[in-house]
């Protein structure tokens, strides 16, 4: 069950992608679900956490699993962990795409491992990639030998025959219900801090399942992941991010890419939630990931995380809010939220703040409610420009939201103060209810005027 006692979306078929490490699979999935989401480098183990994606083909719905290819990889850091994950999406599944190499010999542990998926009962096909023409496709026909009733040779790089698989797929899954795959789009949550702030813990305390990796290792998360939940009839897709530090503290150049995915998904979210250790808060780093959030223009809150171990003798909520917000002015319009993944206090609140805040920043205003505020705020408090002389502010209109934005038409010439534009804007947030969400306001002088 999710928070509020729900389960979660309707019951959707799921396919996993299942295999040893480089043979495709992260191609796969990007060339199935069309979209460059799960990162995809020569090193073994870029895929830690399993990634899902929701994909339509030939008329059938369908999640799309992209399992970390460590099966064979016995030394790897959170190897058995991620052999876990995976082993569990393959009995959750649906149907399986258990994918081999057609560049070289089958190993006994791959033999093993498809052996341990048949036991499963679980539909599959075989997948032999990395095939880029008919003459290819007929050199690697030993791979019958094992077996499969169902094989496919594909290039999931260069497309050869991945029609043919996408039909395979949809035929195997069966008819679907189309009545189904119009649920409206699931609001983007994206969950980023540092490392080792609890962004994973959080999503898997909201999800209430281990889904994702935890553990102390700096750079657990590599690659963003993403997973559906609904709360009061709400659906929310959470992602969650690796930890984004300095480039120059990383040498692990899937961890660099898993950071660079991380930036990314910033910009692609409906609403941010930047976590924050309250052992230690705000960093200077802490304070690079909320300028991200700010220049996205996206809602954003903050959630201070692992509030359950600290002395409240020492530190209470309005000093804890003081604190961060003396360093990070300015995102004072984010919600502060103190949270414990450990025990579950206020994490439920995270989804429910995220739709409130992203319902802020949709808004629109009247003109003529505008500019009865721009009357009163001008009589109270009358505008200054930079130089020290006095404005007057004419007229105002919405131009756009998330984030809402704003013209403001000025009387004089000049620069309005700065301080007195955050005084404006602050207004306008309270005034309207703007809270969560960054402003946009572009000051203009009046038509005629130069």
């Amino acid at each position: 069950m999710r928070p509020g006692g729900e389960p979660t979306v309707k019951k959707v078929p799921r396919v996993a992608i299942v295999g040893f490490p480089n043979v495709g699979k992260s191609t796969l999935f990007n060339r199935l679900t069309g979209k460059r989401k799960a990162l995809v480098h020569s090193l073994p183990g870029m895929t830690r956490d399993c990634i899902e994606e929701k994909v339509e083909l030939e008329g059938r719905s369908f999640v799309l699993v992209d399992t970390g290819g460590l099966f064979g990889v016995p030394d790897e850091p959170l190897g058995d962990l991620v052999r876990e994950r995976a082993w569990r999406e393959v009995e959750r599944a649906d149907l399986v795409l258990f994918m081999l190499d057609s560049k070289r010999e089958v190993t006994p542990a791959e033999e093993e491992l498809l052996l341990s998926v048949r036991k499963t009962g679980v539909p599959r096909l075989l997948v032999v990639n990395k095939v880029d023409s008919p003459e290819q496709e007929a050199a690697a026909a030993s791979f019958y030998r094992l077996g499969e009733k169902d094989t496919l040779f594909v290039s999931a790089e260069h497309k050869h025959n991945i029609e043919l698989l996408e039909e395979a797929v949809a035929r195997a899954l069966g008819p679907g219900d189309s009545a189904g795959d119009k649920e409206q789009e699931p609001l983007r949550v994206a969950i980023v801090g540092r490392i080792n702030v609890g962004k994973s813990s959080i999503i898997n305390r909201l999800l209430d399942d281990e889904r994702l990796l935890v553990s102390a290792i700096p750079g657990t998360t590599r690659d963003s992941t993403d997973s559906l939940v609904v709360r009061y009839g709400k659906r929310y897709c959470l992602v969650d991010t690796a930890g984004i530090r300095k480039m120059a503290d990383t040498r692990d150049s899937r961890e660099k890419a898993g950071i660079l995915r991380a930036k990314q998904n910033i910009r692609r979210a409906d609403v941010i939630c930047l976590v924050l250790d309250a052992r230690e808060f705000p960093t200077r780093q802490d304070a690079h990931i909320a300028q991200l959030a700010h220049d996205s223009g996206k809602p954003l809150m903050i959630a201070l995380n692992k509030w359950d171990l600290v002395d409240k003798q020492a530190l209470d909520p309005e000093a804890a809010r003081r604190i961060i917000f003396g360093k990070l002015g300015f995102v004072d319009y984010a919600p502060l939220l103190l949270i414990s993944a450990r025990t579950g206090q206020r994490v439920a609140r995270v989804l429910d703040l995220a739709g409130e805040i992203h319902e802020n920043a949709s808004r629109r205003v009247e003109t003529s409610r505008l500019n009865a505020f721009l009357e009163a705020v001008s009589a109270a408090h009358p505008p200054r420009l930079e130089d020290g002389g006095r404005a007057k502010l004419r007229y105002m209109t919405q131009k756009g939201v998330r984030p809402p934005a704003f013209i403001l038409f000025l009387g004089g010439r000049g620069r309005l103060l700065p301080a007195y534009e955050r005084y404006f804007l602050g207004a306008l947030r309270e005034k309207f209810g703007f809270h969560g969400t960054p402003l946009r306001l572009f000051v203009r002088a009046s038509p005629g005027r130069r």
